[in-house]
C-alpha cells in the first residue's frame, strides 16, 4: 500500500521495513466493545506550588495587595516618605493597611511601589483595571499619581502611564480605574505617589488597603479573574476532570498553614492569608514571600471546572498535617476521636452544601450572593492526601461513617500514600478495599525505567475493588539528571498511558501533575504548561495529554500486540477505543525505541471502513528538547493521514513517535 502524509518529513511515512522486522502488528477486536471510558478519564491537577496561583493562574498582578505578609508587612513593597503601617482596617481577617502622608517638604515625595510576582508584565494596547480601598481621614481629598513605571530604564522617564485618582471620601470605599499600557514589558513596577492636582508632593493623608491591579481582559471576563492564557490552555485539553487545591498545601507543615476552604469564600478582601506550605519546603529554591491570597479559592476553582468542563474534585484535609514533614508524631495531628475531627467532617458535609445545596441552605446561600445560585453537582470528595498507614486509616474512617450516611450520592477518593508499590502502598489498598471507598488515589512521580517496567500496570488490578485514580503522575530522565519537560520523558509517558486506556474499566481518572509553573519561581518539575509573566508554554507532555484527552472515545476495544514488549524494555505500546459519536476506531501506538517500527493495524471483524485514515504524530525523537519561550512550538503534533487496505493499517513509525490513528467505520 502506499502512504500518505499531509506533512513533508512526518513520522508516518511511506516504507516497509525488512520481512525480518519485529511482528507489531497491532489486532483490534472490533466486535469486543468493552467498558465505557469515563468522562472523567483525562484530567488534570491543580495545586499552589511553582506560583501556580499567585503569581500565575490567578491574575492578580499586585504582589501582598493587604500588607499581610509577614513576618515583614511591606514584602513586595517599597515604601517612601511617611508612610506607616497600621492594623484597625475595614476587613477583620486582614486589618493592616498604610497612612500615606505629607513627606515634609514640597520637593519631598511620599509614596509606595509594587515589584508584582518576579515583576509585572504588561501588554501594549490591554486595558488594567487599578482598584484600591481607600479613605482620606481627616475628611480633605487627595490625589494619587498611579503609574506604570519601568524601574531598570535608561530613558528619561521611568513612568510610561500616569493617571490621577481624587480619594474623596472620609469612610472606606472602594475606587477603580482603568489604565492602558503603551508598551509590553515584563517586568514593570507599579508606583502611587501622594500628590497635589499640580504633581507636587502631596500635603494630605490617606489610606490605602487591598491595592489590585488586573488585566481587563481575564479568562470569561471575571473582575476577581484568571490569567486568560493559562485557562486557554486548560480548556484546549478538553479535561474531564480537575483536582484541586492539592497536594500538600491541603495539609499545610502544620495544621495552622493547612488549606481550610471556609477562609477561600466571601468577599476577596476579607479572605485571610495563609502560609503556602512550599514556601520553605526546597532549600535549594526557596522563596521567602510565598504565601497564598485566597483570591483564587474554592468559588473561582468550582466556576473554572463548570466554565472548562470538567467535573470538581475538591480534597480536604482528613486531620493531619504532612506526614512527610511530621510523620507519626501526635502531637502534630488532630486527636483521633469523634469529638475533634468533628470540624474537619462538618467541613466536608459543608463543602457539599456549598458546592450542592439549596439557596435556602447557609452555604448555598453564600454561593449564590457570591454569584452562582445553581448548585455545582460536585460528585467526588477527596479525603486526605499522600497519607499511610493507621494515623490515615483511623481518621479516615470516621469520615467514611458521616459521609456515607448523610451524602450516600457523593463518591469519596481515598489515598493509597505516597508509594507506588510496597508495604504502605499494599497495606494502604488493602484498607481502602475495607472502607469501601471508590476510587483510590495512587502518585507516582517515576523515572524512565520506572515506567519502562510498569506498562501493564494495571492489567491483573482486583475487579473487584475500589477503582483507579493515577491522581499524580510524571516521568522524568533520572538517569540523565535532566528533570524537566523534555521529550524523552514525554514518549514514556504516551506509551504508559496505553495502560490506563487498556484498563478503562477500574481506571476511571487520571491527572498528571504538577500542572503550572513560573519559569522564574519553580521549585518542582517536570511540569506541565511553564509561563513567565507573558508567556505560555506548553511542555510535550501537555501534548501527549491533549492528544489522549481529545481521542478519548466512549468505549474501550479489546486489542492485542503479536509480539508484546519485554517489560523494562524499548518498545511499541498500542491501546484501542471506539467512539460511537462519530463512529470512529481510535488506535494509539507508541514506539519508544530508537529505531522506525513498521506498524500492521489489523481491524479484525471489520468489514468496511474508510480507507482515508486520519493521523496526528508526536515527534519525540530530539530526547533533549523541549518547548520554550523562544521556541514554544518546537515538538506540537502534526496532523496527517495514511490510507488503509481493506481491513488493516500498514504504516512506518519512527523513532521515539507517538501516532493516533482514527479509522471511521462505514455502515
Amino acid at each position: 500500500m502506499k502512504i500518505k502524509s499531509l506533512f513533508l518529513g512526518a513520522a508516518v511515512v511511506a516504507s516497509l521495513l525488512s520481512a525480518n522486522a519485529q511482528d507489531n502488528t497491532v489486532t483490534v477486536q472490533t466486535k469486543n466493545i468493552g467498558a465505557e471510558i469515563q468522562s472523567t478519564m483525562y484530567g488534570v491537577f491543580f495545586e499552589d506550588i511553582n506560583y501556580g496561583a499567585d503569581g500565575g493562574l490567578y491574575a492578580e498582578l499586585v504582589k501582598n495587595r493587604s500588607f499581610e505578609f509577614t513576618p515583614d508587612h511591606y514584602m513586595g513593597w517599597e515604601m517612601f516618605g511617611n508612610v506607616t503601617l497600621k492594623n484597625d482596617g475595614p476587613f477583620e481577617k486582614n486589618p493592616h493597611y498604610v497612612r500615606l502622608g505629607w513627606a515634609g517638604h514640597g520637593d519631598m515625595w511620599t509614596g509606595i511601589q509594587n515589584t508584582g510576582f518576579f515583576g509585572i508584565g504588561l501588554k501594549k494596547g490591554a486595558d488594567y483595571r487599578f482598584s484600591v480601598w481607600a479613605r482620606v481621614p481627616d475628611g480633605k481629598p487627595v490625589t494619587l499619581m498611579v503609574q506604570f513605571i519601568d524601574q531598570n530604564t535608561s530613558a528619561n522617564d521611568q513612568q510610561f502611564v500616569s493617571q490621577d485618582l481624587v480619594i474623596d471620601s472620609k469612610e472606606w470605599k472602594k475606587y477603580t480605574m482603568v489604565m492602558k499600557s503603551n508598551r509590553t514589558i515584563e517586568k514593570a513596577n507599579l508606583r502611587i505617589f501622594l500628590s497635589n492636582p499640580q504633581h507636587r508632593s502631596g500635603q494630605g493623608i490617606v489610606d490605602l488597603e487591598h491595592v489590585s491591579l488586573f488585566p481587563v481582559d481575564t479568562w470569561n471576563g471575571h473582575e476577581n479573574g484568571l490569567r486568560k492564557d493559562l485557562v486557554q490552555a486548560l480548556y484546549d485539553m478538553k479535561p474531564g476532570i480537575f483536582r484541586f487545591p492539592g497536594g500538600c498545601i491541603v495539609e499545610g507543615a502544620n495544621l495552622e498553614t493547612r488549606y481550610q476552604w471556609k477562609n477561600t469564600v466571601g468577599p476577596v478582601e476579607n479572605r485571610p492569608l495563609n502560609k503556602n506550605r512550599w514556601e520553605s519546603t526546597f532549600i535549594n529554591r526557596y522563596f521567602p514571600d510565598y504565601f497564598q491570597s485566597y483570591g483564587l479559592g474554592f468559588y473561582e476553582y468550582f466556576l473554572l471546572c463548570e466554565e472548562i468542563g470538567a467535573a470538581p474534585l475538591p480534597v480536604l484535609n482528613v486531620g493531619m498535617a504532612c506526614q512527610y514533614q511530621n510523620w507519626n508524631n501526635e502531637h502534630a495531628h488532630v486527636p483521633c476521636n469523634a469529638e475533634d475531627l468533628k470540624p474537619y467532617i462538618d467541613d466536608a458535609l459543608d463543602l457539599i452544601e456549598f458546592a450542592n445545596g439549596s439557596t435556602d441552605t447557609k452555604w448555598g446561600k453564600l454561593r449564590a450572593e457570591m454569584g452562582h445560585p445553581e448548585p455545582f453537582n460536585m460528585k467526588f470528595l477527596g479525603i486526605g492526601n499522600e497519607q499511610w498507614d493507621k494515623f490515615y486509616f483511623d481518621r479516615l474512617q470516621f469520615f467514611m461513617d458521616v459521609l456515607r450516611e448523610k451524602h450516600p450520592e457523593i463518591k469519596i477518593i481515598g489515598t493509597s500514600g505516597p508509594d507506588s508499590e510496597g508495604h504502605n502502598f499494599e497495606i494502604g489498598w488493602e484498607d481502602m478495599k475495607k472502607k469501601n471507598v471508590d476510587l483510590v488515589d495512587e502518585h507516582f512521580y517515576r523515572n524512565i525505567s520506572w515506567f519502562k517496567n510498569s506498562m501493564n500496570r494495571y492489567d491483573d488490578y482486583d475487579r473487584n475493588g475500589p477503582k483507579v485514580f493515577p491522581g499524580e503522575y510524571a516521568c522524568h530522565d533520572h538517569e540523565n539528571r535532566m528533570k524537566w519537560n523534555h521529550a524523552g520523558a514525554s514518549i514514556y509517558e504516551a506509551a504508559f498511558m496505553t495502560t490506563f486506556e487498556r484498563n478503562a474499566d477500574i481506571v476511571h481518572m487520571t491527572a498528571y501533575a504538577p500542572l503550572f509553573a513560573h519559569y522564574e519561581g519553580w521549585q518542582w518539575r517536570p511540569d506541565l504548561i511553564w509561563f513567565d509573566n507573558l508567556h505560555c508554554v506548553k511542555s510535550v507532555s501537555y501534548y501527549v495529554q491533549q492528544m489522549y484527552a481529545c481521542n478519548m472515545g466512549t468505549h474501550m476495544v479489546k486489542s492485542s500486540i503479536a509480539n508484546p514488549t519485554p517489560k523494562g524494555q524499548d518498545g511499541v505500546f498500542a491501546s484501542s477505543v471506539f467512539d460511537k459519536n462519530t463512529n470512529e476506531y481510535i488506535v494509539k501506538v507508541a514506539n519508544t525505541t530508537e529505531k522506525p517500527q513498521q506498524i500492521d493495524i489489523v481491524l479484525e471483524g471489520l468489514k468496511k471502513m474508510d480507507s482515508y485514515v486520519p493521523t496526528q504524530t508526536l515527534d519525540c525523537s530530539e530526547f533533549a528538547m523541549e518547548n520554550s519561550v523562544e521556541n514554544p512550538n518546537a515538538i506540537v503534533p502534526q496532523n496527517g493521514y495514511v490510507t488503509a487496505e481493506g481491513n488493516t493499517i500498514k504504516a512506518t513509525i519512527a523513532g521515539k513517535n507517538f501516532v493516533v490513528f482514527k479509522a471511521k467505520k462505514i455502515k
